[in-house]
């Protein structure tokens, strides 16, 4: 069984493969292919993807392809991930929308928009040359903002597709970690969107274990609800994604983006380009713990800043720098597996039959109220070998679903300005977002992402 990874010359590529190979005898997998526009970095961290595989003994190829048909031949799953204008463009994005006193924000509010009019027509190409060579394939999208461009691929008749999102299953890995079981084992009832999503339930063999832990405070501390305070999620009686922070203290994020020195697409840019150059000092060949030690650091110091602040025990980005250089004992690079984990988690039970309970991005279908039957929403579904399916969450509560309607309605309005490449659409859409809701605001900040860019976007009308 062949896996393409779109998008393998990027930084996280390692840590997929190296989650993939952990996983191949029991999906049966036989090879990997990382392909990538950037043949400079698709050699590096393909390099580096092969010296993992070497490392572990494992039977499986990992082969490297920039043309994206020879990738895409024979694949069986295709996972997306992808960032078209790189991180200048995540730059422009963010720098734009903080300029007008809004959240600037890859994948939320107008940043998030900005990102899919480059990353829309971009995934619609591959999906449409997957068709043609390996039209039986699957396709999982990682690309941001994954619930806009899940929309656009459903929108075109792509319907073997699905959108992930490590996010989506935020109480599912931190119930698994509190009970110690397998995060299989836990049952949860996700509902909303992309990175506006709820988990109203969790079960473990049949009993709710989610709603009593809402009212531990040690529970609470120990998971991304720290960022969150406690009555706000008592009074919901949701865990609550954490990208809802955005939301919820949407000025307290705003000043707080504005005040750090760099954003965090300047923090990336730096990041990666300290760990592009510091692996060029280093012979693959003759010092592959070397290159290995300097990864797994520069992942270190990536997450350590995550969010960071949302989170009163993150450190700055002054005070991680501090400790980019070091390893933590142990520190293998199977601490999570992230996105790659959600991906996996699908191929093994689209190839196994073995049932898997995950929160995904996919047409509704009837599962939440409210919302039509194509729309893409995020929710809890069942994968086996028969497919994906949505569980029936019925309708949400009243509070939820007005915010998830505003922006499902953004969402809708945003895909068809981009498909139509109208501007009165694009300003149409942020209008309709809750982050924007301003019409004068609208118009500045589409006018000057179509012209940051234009290289992207094409002409619009």
């Amino acid at each position: 069984m062949k896996l393409t990874l779109i998008g393998g010359g990027g930084v996280r590529a390692p840590l997929f493969v190296g989650s993939a190979l952990r996983r191949a005898e029991r999906s049966g997998l036989s090879e990997i292919c990382l392909q990538d526009i950037n043949e400079q970095k698709l050699d590096l961290f393909g390099r580096i993807s092969q010296e993992l595989a070497r490392r572990m003994q494992s039977p499986v190829r990992i082969t490297m392809s920039v043309d994206a048909e020879r990738a895409l031949e024979g694949a069986s799953y295709v996972v997306t991930t992808v960032r078209p204008g790189n991180e200048e463009g995540r730059i422009k994005d963010e720098r734009i929308a903080l300029a007008h006193g809004v959240l600037g924000q890859e994948t939320t509010g107008p940043g998030g928009f900005a990102m899919a009019l480059r990353s829309i027509p971009v995934i619609l190409k591959y999906a449409e040359i997957l068709k043609k060579v390996s039209p039986d394939a699957w396709l999982f999208n990682f690309t941001n903002p994954a619930g806009l461009v899940a929309q656009a691929l459903q929108n075109e008749g792509y319907h073997r597709t699905v959108g992930i999102c490590d996010g989506a299953n935020g109480a599912q890995e931190a119930l698994a970690r509190w009970y110690k079981v397998p995060q299989n084992d836990v049952h949860a009832e996700v509902y909303g969107l992309n990175h506006l999503s709820f988990t109203r339930s969790a079960k473990i063999d049949g009993k709710e274990v989610l709603q009593p832990l809402l009212d531990d405070d040690a529970f609470i501390r120990a998971t991304s609800q720290r960022m969150f305070d406690s009555k706000l999620i008592r009074h919901q009686r949701n865990w609550i994604n954490e990208y809802l922070y955005y939301y919820y203290y949407a000025e307290r994020a705003v000043e707080a983006l504005k005040s750090d020195e760099r954003t965090r697409g300047e923090e990336v840019k730096d990041l990666n380009a300290a760990l592009i150059a510091k692996l060029a000092t280093i012979d693959l060949d003759a010092d592959a713990e070397g290159a290995l030690a300097a990864y797994y650091a520069y992942e270190r110091r990536r997450n350590a800043t995550y969010m960071h602040y949302a989170l009163a025990d993150a450190p700055s980005m002054e005070e991680a720098d501090k400790f980019v250089e070091s390893v933590a004992a142990g520190e293998t690079g199977e601490e999570g597996e992230g996105y790659a984990g959600v991906a996996l988690n699908l191929v093994d039970a689209l190839q196994t039959g073995k049932p898997c309970y995950t929160g995904l991005n996919v047409r509704n279908e009837g599962a939440i109220d409210g919302l039509r039957p194509d729309d893409v929403v995020e929710v809890g579904c069942v994968v086996d070998k028969s497919g994906i399916r949505p569980l029936k969450m019925g309708a949400m509560p009243e509070a939820q679903a007005q915010l998830v309607q505003n922006v499902k309605r953004y969402e809708r309005l945003a895909v068809r300005a981009i498909k139509e490449r109208s501007r009165e659409l694009a300003v149409e859409a942020l209008m309709a977002h809750p982050l924007v809701l301003s019409y004068s605001r609208a118009v500045t900040l589409v006018d000057e992402y179509l012209a940051a860019h234009a290289q992207y976007a094409g002409d619009w009308s």
